[in-house]
């Protein structure tokens, strides 16, 4: 005669894999490519294709800090912290009657994630994607000469994806490889009552830690 199996056997071949939190830090290099900025400030209005510079070394530098919570083996929401920065071009700011325009404290990007892992594919090594929305909060420091923008706002919608790798030292720590493109739509209020418009997309290449529990 068979030997039935236990309750407890039957509810723990039934439950899914327990939900694992999984906290990412990350430094990295990125860019941006040059966009248009649009608005009024203290010499009038101004349409400018400007050239961004990341610096992502400088302080403050380009970081990130992410939380993912992983409801099954290869599937995982979160949310995400990207500190990116750009500077414009000196001589392209000119042109739209600005001393200084940065985003450098910085294009602070907030994400809600969607994570999809590949577990087993390459032993140690486990490739990912991942995509997510959210807002731009950057910090505005802007000066036209006459008026001096120092703050922090809320500007517009936020989007990106990702695509890297990440190797197990053990159950508990990871290292990761990963290319992250975010796109960001701002519109900043100016000091003196100007405005500011500018689409901004960067590119970046992130190198971090993860610790799982």
């Amino acid at each position: 005669m068979h030997r039935l199996l236990s309750i407890p056997a039957l509810v723990a071949l039934a439950a899914p894999a327990a939900a694992e939190i999984e906290l990412s830090v990350y430094l990295g290099y990125q860019t941006a490519p040059h966009s248009r900025i649009e608005g009024d400030n203290a010499s009038g209005d101004f349409d400018e294709l400007i050239e961004w510079d990341g610096k992502s070394g400088e302080a403050p530098p380009y970081y990130g800090i992410r939380a993912t919570w992983w409801r099954t083996e290869t599937l995982g929401f979160g949310l995400e912290l990207n500190h990116a920065k750009v500077y414009g071009n000196e001589d392209d700011l000119a042109k739209a009657g600005f001393e200084t325009l940065e985003l450098t404290d910085g294009l602070n990007i907030v994400t809600a994630n969607v994570m999809r892992r590949f577990p087993d594919a390459w032993g140690a090594f486990t490739p990912y994607i991942g995509a997510g929305v959210g807002v731009a909060v950057p910090h505005v420091d802007a000066e036209d000469g006459t008026n001096d923008t120092f703050e922090y706002q809320l500007t517009g919608p936020a989007a990106m994806a990702l695509g890297g790798v990440s190797y197990d030292i053990n159950d508990t720590w990871a290292l990761f490889g990963e290319y992250k493109i975010t796109y960001s739509s701002n519109e900043a209020d100016l000091d003196g009552g100007g405005t500011l418009e500018t689409d901004i997309v960067t590119n970046a290449l992130n190198l971090g830690v993860s610790y799982r529990f």
